[in-house]
């Protein structure tokens, strides 16, 4: 019996703890969700309680918190960041594959080529004697951000609610933040591409999208998303739920099936933050590969040339001495 209600305990908070997520993001984001439902023609049956922008409780149709704000979010307006909140993503290094489902549903959404990815999987060994383990890497959206303090021209920027972003109708494409970022999150639109053609969409620095030639580019936390109540794409598109996600302020992120406290999630699974050493603070916290879910060897199921990126540690070079890659 005390089991039992246990588990009842456990699952009632986990769901309570989802809602609040859902309802204050959907609340300060500015969006009249009792509105959207009201338009919908077609429901799911499916109800979700969430708070409307003036603090009412309200039962919507959960398909309602998939569509997106009817306004477009202009570059002045993405400056404002989306009040009371506080963004932060924790990343799972012990779920983590190399799926790459993060990658690819953020080269889709940002209209990226194949070779452009402001997610990145890297493969790191600390040390020989130690086993190396798959990396997922963002850009950090620091709170004391070099690459804002050497922008001459203020197209970079960060928010009140902890993202940073890029506005390409200022950037003049002098790599100064390019070079300032120890994380080398950023990379160059250098052109001669098809999507530049593009005009069919106004441009956000919210979206990243349509991209300018000459101009930088980079992982934007997907604001855009955040403002329907949705997760980032890498996070939801994540078959092993590796990329919590939530708002710092609340003390609630989510992988989209498992919705904890930040705070007890990085004091029970001692996070961490990549190159603390430098000051930048983060919004990007690691849980350490610690009882891994996966063989490493799994994440090697990707093309030549993916492989080829990881040709210097020290356990790759070994596989391929023995023939096994």
């Amino acid at each position: 019996m005390e089991n039992t209600e246990e588990h009842k305990e456990g699952t009632n908070r986990r769901n309570f703890l989802k809602l609040g997520l859902l309802s204050g993001v959907s609340a300060v984001a500015g969006l009249s969700i009792a509105s959207n439902a009201a338009h919908e023609e077609a429901t799911s049956g499916e109800k979700v309680r969430v708070l409307t922008p003036d603090g009412k409780m309200v039962e919507v149709d959960a398909e309602s918190l998939n569509k997106y704000p009817d306004a477009h979010i202009t570059p002045a307006e993405s400056r404002k960041g989306i009040p009371n909140r506080k963004f932060v993503m924790v990343i799972d290094l012990a779920k983590c594959k190399n799926a790459r489902k993060c990658v690819e549903s953020c080269q889709k959404a940002h209209n990226l080529d194949y070779n452009e990815e402001f997610m990145k999987v890297q493969l790191i060994q600390d040390n020989e004697e130690g086993s190396p383990y798959w990396f997922p890497k963002p850009c950090f959206h620091c709170d004391e951000p070099p690459c804002v303090t050497v922008c001459p021209t203020g197209a970079t920027f960060k928010r009140d609610d902890g993202i940073v972003l890029i506005d390409n109708d200022r950037c003049i494409g002098c790599k100064f933040c390019i070079t300032s970022c120890p994380y080398s999150a950023r990379q160059f639109n250098w052109g001669h591409k098809d999507k530049f053609d593009d005009k069919s969409q106004p441009y956000s620095p919210e979206t990243s999208v349509p991209a300018a030639e000459g101009t930088v580019m980079k992982c934007d936390f997907c604001p855009d998303m955040l403002r329907q109540g949705k997760l980032p794409h890498c996070a939801q598109s994540c078959p092993m739920g590796v990329i919590y996600f939530g708002d710092k302020n609340e003390d609630i992120v989510t992988n989209g099936e498992e919705t904890v406290r930040f705070s007890d999630l990085i004091k029970d699974r001692g996070g961490y933050r990549h190159l603390e050493h430098l000051g930048t603070k983060p919004n990007v916290y690691y849980l350490p590969a610690v009882d891994r879910q996966f063989p490493l060897e799994r994440g090697f199921n990707v093309d030549e040339d993916i492989i080829e990126r990881y040709k210097d540690v020290p356990y790759v070079q070994e596989l391929k001495k023995k023939g096994e890659i």
